[in-house]
């Protein structure tokens, strides 16, 4: 007892908790040890988020971050971190270039000799990118260099720009078709509004020598222009963008500035500091000046890795009643696209931040430049006096369709540019939305004059994007439409965009998101999980024969079963006085068809098992390849997708030819009588890829490096291509035989022909790539 009450004596265990607890510096939680961010890391952190926010003020962010790097420059870690990230940041971030140059110059004004290390890695980069021909990094560099244009010595970067132009004033007089030159002319443009913003009152005369001489090369048009134009008008009238040449516009609009005494309200100038902080700016004033270094540009420059064509503006949001995009005469509609066209096209590898960087647009551009984020269309018009009207969430989705509707292609593949959509969807649903609607009506209001190719990338990405959203729209505003000839181009559009949400999702919930007019549009066919077998019909042609070679081919009997019954239906074609083999190919193919129906991969795994008897009906007859086709089609008809994705995988076996698949579309009326089928969307998805298929290989071969099959693809391509001239021609120019035909009178010879001129366009435009490709590789082997 004695030993248990010096243990615990009483009440010294509760006192002692007791006292814990009154205690209150005493802190029980375990501490976390404390981590002092290290300098490069944070100087890294603070340069990337630099601008992003709207509530930090620039001129406290430039200077905060200057100051730090001044004062601890002696760092090795910090010194090699701060040089390598100035340009990296320049080409990964161009939408801050002139925040990341106003660092740069407060900098300066604190230590001058960092300004030496920093120009002479910019230039040596420079000097790299212009020897490879990487021309957006040249005009990324030269952005910078250009905000930095106060404190260079001498004329700065004029007489870089001039060797520059010179180079391409020698390319233009080589050739008219040189695309090189004109991109160089585009980067000279883009780069002398910010060396005039960076120093407006001491430049003007340099600047406007240097418009004398570009004004040569940038307002004559380039030969290639009609080629890539947007807009296929028709006969007696303009393109939309008959006078839309980007540096065309650029040197229109650099000279409207030079006469407002070079204005540019647009451009952030975060070097200017505040009225509070006059000793910073006195500082700046007064910094020290550098010798502009040394950029040697090579005698013959090169095209690069990057394919060159002349740019044309597009826009969306044109003919408005009020402006919510910069106009054309503006120089801010080139310069806001730029950076951002930039940014959305290096940003590739992640969508996430692409689209963030488009919801911020207003951060990196002049205040005012803007209104408020999410302002309804509808209230621009209560905006009084000369404040800007222009909404940044239609400039970011304007600047993202200009690159889905870019000619001859875009530089990356089109489903990022959706994605890019979609995100910024995400992010700011109530901003983006309405601005989308507004796109989506233009494109399908100008559906008729659209280039043919750009229609049909309007209607992938339109059913890609409303299957993100519940494939939900407003129909209701289109109903009128439904009662128009299936022809009519904006028929044909509606058609289409169902088709493609289909494949995306099931023909009923499609039809419950649509009104009550389009329910006709989506025929019961189109309901059922797998098409009817037509020979379970006993009144169809050999039925029967159908029955069996579908029964031996499910379960998998060798082709020694299967001969009988070919043989059967070659004797009694033969007796009805029918070609044997073409009837035995759409008994063999069509059950193919029916076996493999319920996935891909059945329908793969059939032909695989069946390909050597599909090879030799396939080499047999022109015929039996024809109607290997159509049976194809004609089991997936209200499908057409599906017969799409069989038909690619009977070329990938050689089954079928691409001069086949050319013949069957547009030669006769297999895919549509009287010229119909120029006007549905499936058929030219079928064509167009067919034809990418050819010339991808064909590019796959010249790329190898190896001469062996070369010349036998490039006369493949060749006759590919005439083959389609020859066909198209006749339906362009009204004289095909099926164009007389009573069922397209009343003003449908007309819309047919006009199918048939828009189509030619777009294939001659592929046929003119692909020979400018050719011409290009040889010059440079």
């Amino acid at each position: 007892m004695a030993d248990h009450d010096r243990r615990q004596p009483a009440g010294g265990h509760n006192n002692r908790k007791r006292r814990y607890r009154d205690d209150d510096d005493y802190d029980r939680r375990p501490q976390r040890r404390r981590y002092d961010v290290p300098l490069p890391v944070r100087i890294r952190k603070q340069l990337l988020g630099l601008a992003e926010s709207p509530l930090r003020r620039w001129h406290e962010e430039v200077q905060s971050i200057a100051h730090v790097v001044a004062d601890n420059y002696e760092d090795e870690e910090l010194r090699t971190s701060f040089l390598e990230l100035i340009p990296q940041i320049l080409l990964e971030q161009p939408l801050k270039t002139p925040f990341v140059a106003a660092v740069v110059l407060v900098v300066n004004s604190l230590k001058p000799a960092i300004l030496d290390d920093i120009l002479a890695r910019v230039a040596s980069v420079t000097e790299e990118k212009v020897k490879v021909g990487e021309w957006r990094d040249v005009k990324l560099y030269l952005k910078f260099l250009a905000c930095l244009q106060s404190c260079l010595e001498g004329d700065g970067l004029f007489p870089f720009l001039e060797e520059l132009f010179s180079r391409a004033v020698d390319l233009q007089t080589a050739s008219s078709d040189d695309t090189i030159g004109t991109e160089i002319v585009k980067i000279i443009l883009l780069t002398v509004p910010y060396i005039m913003a960076a120093a407006p009152a001491r430049w003007q005369q340099k600047a406007a020598e240097l418009m004398d001489k570009t004004d040569v090369i940038a307002s004559e048009p380039h030969a290639l222009q009609a080629l890539i134009d947007p807009y296929y008008a028709e006969e007696g009238t303009e393109s939309p963008t008959a006078n839309m040449s980007l540096i065309g516009l650029l040197q229109k609009q650099l000279q409207n500035e030079a006469m407002n005494d070079w204005e540019l309200s647009c451009l952030p100038r975060p070097w200017q500091m505040p009225l509070e902080e006059t000793e910073q700016q006195d500082k700046l004033d007064s910094a020290q000046k550098h010798a502009f270094p040394n950029i040697t540009v090579p005698e013959k420059v090169v095209a690069g890795p990057r394919p060159l064509f002349p740019e044309i503006y597009f826009s969306v949001y044109v003919n408005q009643d009020i402006e919510s995009v910069p106009p054309v005469s503006s120089i801010a509609s080139s310069l806001i696209r730029d950076g951002l066209l930039d940014t959305i096209n290096i940003l590739d590898f992640n969508r996430g931040a692409t689209a963030r960087f488009l919801i911020d647009v207003d951060c990196y551009f002049a205040p005012g430049t803007f209104v408020k984020r999410a302002t309804p269309f509808d209230r621009l018009r209560d905006i009084d006096g000369d404040r800007s009207t222009w909404k940044p969430e239609d400039v970011a989705v304007d600047a993202v369709f200009s690159q889905l509707f870019a000619l001859p292609t875009p530089e990356h593949k089109l489903v990022y540019y959706h994605s890019v959509l979609t995100e910024a969807c995400k992010i700011a649903p109530a901003a983006v939305a309405p601005s989308l609607g507004r796109a989506i009506r233009y494109s399908y209001q100008n559906t008729h004059q659209l280039d043919l190719e750009l229609c049909y990338r309007f209607l992938d990405w339109f059913t890609h994007h409303l299957s993100n959203f519940g494939f939900m729209w407003k129909w209701i505003e289109w109903v009128d439409d439904v009662t128009l000839p299936e022809m009519h181009p904006r028929k044909a559009l509606i058609l289409g965009a169902l088709d493609k949400e289909i494949r995306l999702s099931f023909a009923q919930r499609i039809k419950g998101t649509l009104p009550e007019p389009y329910q006709t549009l989506i025929t019961p066919e189109k309901e059922l999980d797998t098409p009817e077998f037509k020979y379970n019909n006993d009144h169809t042609p050999f039925a029967a024969e159908g029955r069996e070679i579908a029964a031996l081919l499910k379960r998998k009997a060798p082709d020694e079963e299967i001969q009988p019954v070919i043989d059967r239906i070659h004797s009694a074609a033969l007796d009805q006085s029918i070609d044997p083999l073409v009837s035995s190919t759409d008994v063999f193919t069509t059950a193919v068809c029916w076996v493999g129906s319920k996935s891909l991969s059945h329908v793969l795994a059939c032909i695989e098992r069946t390909k050597d008897r599909l090879l030799d009906a396939g080499a047999a007859s022109e015929a039996a390849r024809a109607q290997i086709i159509t049976a194809v089609i004609a089991y997936w008809s209200a499908h057409p997708g599906v017969a799409i994705t069989i038909i690619e995988k009977l070329l990938n076996y050689s089954i079928i030819t691409p001069g086949a698949v050319i013949d069957w579309a547009l030669v006769g009326d297999r895919a549509g009588s009287c010229g119909q089928a120029l006007s549905k969307a499936w058929v030219f998805e079928l064509v167009f890829d067919t034809v990418v298929k050819v010339t991808s290989r064909l590019r796959q071969v010249v790329n190898s490096g190896t001469t062996d099959g070369t010349e036998e693809e490039v006369a493949g391509m060749r006759e590919l291509f005439k083959s389609m001239e020859d066909a198209l021609i006749s339906w362009a120019q009204g004289i095909k035989d099926q164009i007389m035909d009573p069922a397209v009178s009343d003003g449908g010879e007309d819309l047919v022909k006009r199918w048939g001129e828009r189509w030619l366009r777009v294939f001659r435009r592929r046929s003119a790539i692909e020979e400018a490709y050719l011409l290009e590789n040889r010059a440079t082997s």
